[in-house]
């Protein structure tokens, strides 16, 4: 199934749901473990019926969850990849479980999500990833998996996933890894006040409301990413 555009992400407006990094997340609220228990357990049937299922994360309060297809289809020409991203069997499924959420009497939060990725700066990626591969998840398979570059991710979401950004191969020593951190469109301008509040300068915003580079005091920097 082809992957969906951003607009077509937002065009099919999923209120409960934000489009972060390559999948669709969202919070639901919750009183207590059985309550998020039985909300989970009632997406089986859906997700059964779709044969695709969310990643399902509970934590005291609330009900996380990701949905992204292992086989989406990019096309780049008359070239075509298999990567991980959202494609409508997703935006079909987010909606159905935003129905059941509201059945069970849930809250959703979305401007709360939250996605943490590692970029690390190199003109040679093909060099070193398998390197990182080996180090983060101790699997090679992990290099390109679910993306046509040499980006590292891990199928279980354990480890935040590491993509290269390019660099020149005769730089000088400089900051090269970096944390991106993907947040709702609503939370953006807060997340930068308060990094700005607690110290941080904003570096580069040339790329706002999508990009904006902070800086900590010693200038380390990190980047606010809207999808």
């Amino acid at each position: 199934m082809d992957m969906l555009a951003d607009d077509e992400i937002t065009q099919a407006g999923l209120t409960d749901w934000r489009k972060l990094a390559q999948g669709l997340h969202a919070r639901y609220l919750v009183d207590d473990f059985g309550t998020a228990a039985r909300f989970v357990a009632a997406l089986g049937e859906p997700g059964d019926a779709l044969g695709h299922h969310p990643s399902v994360s509970i934590g005291k309060g609330y009900v996380d969850l990701k949905l992204v297809s292992p086989d989406a289809v990019y096309r780049d020409g008359a070239t075509e990849h298999v990567v991980e991203w959202v494609t409508q069997k997703d935006v079909d499924l987010a909606r159905r479980i935003t129905q059941i959420a509201a059945e069970h009497g849930l809250t959703a939060d979305p401007a709360s999500v939250s996605v943490v990725e590692l970029g690390l700066d190199t003109a040679r990626s093909a060099t070193i990833a398998p390197v990182w591969a080996a180090l983060l998840m101790g699997d090679p398979d992990s290099q390109g998996r679910g993306s046509p570059s040499d980006e590292i991710r891990d199928a279980t979401g354990r480890v935040p996933n590491l993509w290269f950004g390019d660099a020149d191969e005769q730089d000088g020593p400089r900051q090269r890894f970096h944390v991106e951190v993907y947040v709702a469109p609503e939370a953006a301008e807060q997340r930068i006040a308060a990094a700005v509040a607690a110290g941080g300068t904003v570096v580069d915003d040339s790329g706002a409301p999508g990009l904006t580079v902070i800086a900590d005091q010693d200038g380390n920097t990190g980047v606010v990413c809207v999808a």
